[in-house]
C-alpha cells in the first residue's frame, strides 16, 4: 500500500513540474524567438531592426543598410572606422551604417572616444539588444559561435547583398553599396 501511494505521488509531483517547465521553456522560446531588435544609439536614437524575408531591415529605413559588428579595442575595427565614415558622407541619402559593439560593458563615453579618435561618422549603438541582434546576425551568415570582428553585413530591402569578415577595403563595399543601388 505504502509503495502504491508513494509511486503515486511520485508521478503527479512529475506531471506538476513537467507541466511548469513546458510554460516556462514556451515562455522563454517566444521571448527568444522575436524577430525584432531595439538598438539604442550613443545619443539615445533607437533603431528597431527586424529579421524580415531574407536578412534585416530598420524600420523607417528605406536604405542600403551596413552592420558594422565591431570592438573599440580591435585594430581592424579602428582602421576600418574612417573608411565606414567616407562612405556614409558619400552617400547619407541612401546608407545607414551602424556600429554595433560586441563589448558587454563598455560606456557611451568610450563609444564617444572611440567616435572622436578613428573618425566614426555613423551611427554607433550600445544596447542591451546588442548581443542577441549579434547572435542573429551571425545566425543569419553561417559564422558560427565565434567569429573574427570586424564582420560587415550589407542589406537593401532584407536582402543580403554581402557580408565580410575582417579588415575590407572601402573599394569593395562601395562596390557593393552601388551594386545594392543599382548604379
Amino acid at each position: 500500500m505504502f509503495t502504491k501511494t508513494l509511486l503515486s505521488s511520485l508521478l503527479a509531483l512529475s506531471f506538476l513540474f513537467h507541466g511548469c517547465s513546458d510554460d516556462a521553456a514556451e515562455e522563454a522560446n517566444s521571448m527568444i524567438a522575436t524577430n525584432e531588435y531595439i538598438l539604442t544609439s550613443t545619443d539615445m536614437t533607437q533603431f528597431v531592426v527586424k529579421k524580415e524575408g531574407e536578412g534585416f531591415v530598420v524600420e523607417g529605413q528605406n536604405k542600403v543598410i551596413i552592420f558594422d559588428i565591431f570592438a573599440t579595442w580591435c585594430p581592424p575595427c579602428q582602421d576600418s572606422a574612417s573608411h565606414l565614415s567616407a562612405l556614409q558622407e558619400k552617400y547619407k541619402e541612401d546608407l545607414l551604417i551602424i556600429g554595433v559593439t560586441i563589448e558587454d560593458t563598455v560606456t557611451n563615453e568610450k563609444l564617444n572616444e572611440f567616435k572622436n579618435t578613428y573618425k566614426a561618422d555613423y551611427t554607433l549603438v550600445n544596447s542591451a539588444e546588442n548581443h542577441r541582434f549579434i547572435d542573429a546576425l551571425a545566425t543569419h551568415l553561417e559564422l558560427g559561435a565565434r567569429f573574427p570582428i570586424p564582420v560587415m553585413a550589407i542589406y537593401k530591402d532584407g536582402k543580403l547583398v554581402s557580408h565580410y569578415l575582417g579588415a575590407i577595403q572601402e573599394e569593395f563595399l562601395e562596390s557593393d553599396i552601388k551594386k545594392a543601388l543599382g548604379k
